[in-house]
């Protein structure tokens, strides 16, 4: 465990304070993920309000638990990215199409407004974009059961 040169903390409206070993305090700074799909624990920026990068976090685990526990919480409020577990079925195989998916947060269903809201990221990873702007992830495209394969193939 590494034990950093500032503090963080938060201030009585709950925002994140960096105390940097001089002393001085940068209230309201954001966590930011360099990776945030393919390597989430791997380079956290604490940005400042004006955009400044003000400490660089190289692995998120060589942190002591309360200052992790911190940054996990603000990353957590900020992100919102549900990943598709399986494809539980389709309005229709032409868009927009209605799809009924299982996801860790539970099922709901999302409009794919046409196939080009269908990212492949890396070669099994894929990001769907629904018509409300909210981003799905499928870590692992053939981690998917054989139905939800071949529902994605049919917009693939």
């Amino acid at each position: 465990m590494q034990t950093p040169d500032y503090t963080l903390s938060r201030n009585p409206f709950g925002k994140l304070v960096l105390t940097m070993a001089d002393g001085m305090a940068h209230e309201g700074v954001v966590p930011v993920r360099a990776f945030p799909i393919a390597a989430p624990d791997d380079g956290v920026g604490m940005i400042s309000t004006d955009g400044r990068e003000l400490a660089w976090i190289p692995r998120l685990d060589v942190l002591p638990p309360p200052m992790r526990a911190l940054i996990e919480a603000e990353l957590a409020a900020r992100e919102f990215m549900p990943e598709i577990r399986s494809i539980v079925g389709v309005s229709t195989y032409a868009t927009p199409s209605v799809w009924t998916v299982r996801t860790d947060r539970g099922q709901t269903d999302l409009v794919l407004r046409g196939e080009e809201d269908i990212r492949r990221l890396t070669g099994s990873t894929l990001l769907i974009s629904d018509s409300h702007g909210i981003h799905y992830l499928i870590r692992d495209l053939f981690a998917l059961d054989k139905p939800s394969r071949k529902i994605l193939d049919r917009f693939l």
